[in-house]
């Protein structure tokens, strides 16, 4: 992490700048559009989100990282203790030893930094559990349950970071569908992968208006063939994904100024990855469809003005921010 993000934040201790380091490097190395997004926020505030972003990756690793040999009760076990050193770690306590120490160190500095509920964390790690005995959800209600926890606490939790104009109970039901569309657009993406790993993360009722099933996917991935039903319900999906986008949207305009190109630009460039979805034909079960590079330049561009226009505000203006990030704002438990 450069030193000035760092030092914009107020990180002076060298082990904490050691520990939001390493979160800074998870995220550049693994959320690729992610990553980019958080580019365009004031440098005080990305090793928070590089925080955030850190511990969610570590705990989905444990859960979907098959190269490693554990068995499914080792994997739970695993989330088990990582729920224990979080505890601790937000308690004030040392979060035991391990690579990924400093991951916990400096999630628990952020949650105390921007007053973040522990309960949203409690919420992830129990989706996460869920990926270890559940392969598939029969309805809307049922995925729901899911994208609660490993995704829509995600918005949550980075609510108290971005701060608000209007009071936090206002804004977090966006925040929370911001997580969820963008979790579907990547069940969207990564069907295919999902298959690999035995689980299918699309309901099956809505699948099933189309004629489709779990053997129909399977055979499209074994076999790298296409199916007219898999494009009509898939082409459904992309509908659905996309009207979660626009309820989700006027919630941008809730965030202080200085947060609005970063999100603006992961909105345009996640629904990018829903275009990609349809120009291929909605072939994601023979390849992962990827926004490219380009594009992303494309996009991030033009905000990345609007983000240094958003920092230069009027005295006033920056009082009324600092009032809006104080931790009474913190989202609720759910």
């Amino acid at each position: 992490m450069s030193a000035t993000e760092l030092d914009a934040a107020g990180i002076t201790e060298p082990r904490l700048r050691a520990a939001y380091a390493r979160c800074r490097r998870l995220n550049a190395h693994h959320g690729r559009t992610f990553f980019l997004a958080t580019r365009l926020l004031p440098p005080a505030l990305r090793p928070s989100v590089h925080a955030l972003y850190g511990f969610a990756r570590w705990a989905d690793e444990i859960v979907d990282d098959l190269a490693d040999g554990r068995s499914v009760p080792e994997r739970a076990a695993a989330l088990d203790q990582l729920a224990t050193d979080l505890a601790r770690a937000l308690a004030g306590g040392r979060p035991g030893r391990g690579r990924r120490t400093p991951v916990l160190v400096a999630l628990a500095d952020t949650a105390r930094r921007h007053g973040i509920d522990p309960a949203l964390f409690d919420d992830f790690l129990r989706s996460m559990r869920m990926d270890l005995t559940r392969t598939e959800y029969g309805t809307w209600a049922e995925l729901a349950e899911y994208v609660r926890g490993s995704a829509e606490v995600i918005g949550l939790q980075l609510l108290p970071v971005f701060g608000t104009v209007v009071p936090g109970e206002l804004a977090e039901p966006h925040a929370a569908a911001v997580g969820a569309a963008f979790q579907l657009t990547n069940f969207l993406r990564d069907v295919g992968e999902d298959l690999d790993r035995g689980r299918l993360y699309l309901p099956g009722a809505e699948l099933a208006a189309f004629g489709v099933d779990r053997e129909l996917l399977s055979w499209c991935r074994t076999t790298g063939r296409t199916d007219p039903r898999v494009r009509r319900a898939l082409a459904y999906l992309v509908a659905y994904t996309r009207s979660m986008y626009r309820g989700a949207e006027p919630g941008v305009a809730m965030l202080a100024p200085a947060a609005r190109p970063c999100v603006t630009t992961a909105f345009t460039l996640y629904q990018g990855i829903l275009d990609e979805i349809v120009a291929a034909d909605y072939a994601v079960l023979r390849r992962r469809v990827v926004v490219p590079t380009a594009r992303r330049l494309r996009v991030a561009a033009p905000a990345f003005g609007q983000a240094l226009l958003s920092r230069v505000v009027r005295p006033a203006d920056r009082a009324h921010d600092a009032d809006a990030d104080l931790p009474s704002r913190a989202p609720e438990a759910r």
